[in-house]
């Protein structure tokens, strides 16, 4: 279905999911009002922004799965406009609104994902065509990175190693097509090529520091070799 993604495990994407989800609603509960106006890791939102938009992707996820399970088009991902709005209206409630929200948006995508039989029913996530298994591992990096956005602790050197390989993975597959320096990303579960801009640059480190690094969520110095390259944030 991909370059590295493979044959995703979707048993144990699925446990990860549970746990990320679980890991962020565990911070986001003690999260004040005035905690959550204040800037997150993503330049220009707010804490609040941020759950909007994971709640948000909730939505569109489960949306995708239901049409692939019922045997219906993909649905078709908001514009810009509308999706800045929503996000910005979002934004603007309280906090238990957004716990609510965040809570009641994971559960129901994690019930649509529970009644899914067949995993290799095609379906567009992030403009790219892949199997309904992706779903899962497309959710996990969201809530990783949105969670290292939130600021409340969390560090990717906290993530199981398992679900840090496969998160290695999915970005690698996400920035395929990206225009980078040519790198040579080798981590704890593989090693792979990415871009293809100059002479190439061996970049290592843990599969977790990896996947924060290319994601734009640690910066060069946390991983070896990348000598002050720091790739774009990945939303």
């Amino acid at each position: 279905m991909s370059q590295h993604a493979g044959s995703i495990p979707v048993a144990d994407v699925h446990r990860w999911v549970a746990d990320a989800t679980q890991r962020l609603l565990g911070f986001t509960i003690s999260i004040s009002d005035d905690q959550w106006r204040q800037p997150s890791g993503l330049p220009g939102w707010s804490r609040a922004h941020v759950a909007t938009h994971l709640a948000r992707n909730a939505d569109h996820l489960r949306a995708v799965v239901h049409a692939a399970t019922a045997g219906l088009p993909q649905p078709a991902r908001p514009t810009a406009a509308k999706r800045l709005s929503g996000l910005e209206a979002g934004a603007d409630r309280g906090g238990l609104a957004l716990q609510i929200d965040l809570d009641t948006s994971a559960g129901a995508l994690q019930a649509a994902l529970d009644r899914v039989t067949d995993w290799t029913a095609p379906v567009l996530v992030h403009n790219r065509h892949v199997e309904l298994a992706a779903v899962p591992l497309a959710r996990l990096h969201e809530l990783c990175v949105h969670t290292l956005d939130l600021d409340c602790g969390f560090s990717a050197d906290a993530i199981d190693p398992g679900a840090a390989a496969w998160l290695l993975r999915w970005v690698l597959d996400l920035l395929a097509d990206a225009d980078l320096p040519a790198l040579r990303v080798e981590g704890d579960s593989l090693a792979a090529d990415l871009g293809t801009t100059g002479e190439r640059t061996r970049v290592s480190g843990s599969d977790a520091r990896l996947w924060a690094w290319l994601s734009g969520r640690l910066p060069a110095s946390a991983v070896s070799g990348a000598d002050g390259l720091q790739p774009g944030l990945l939303a």
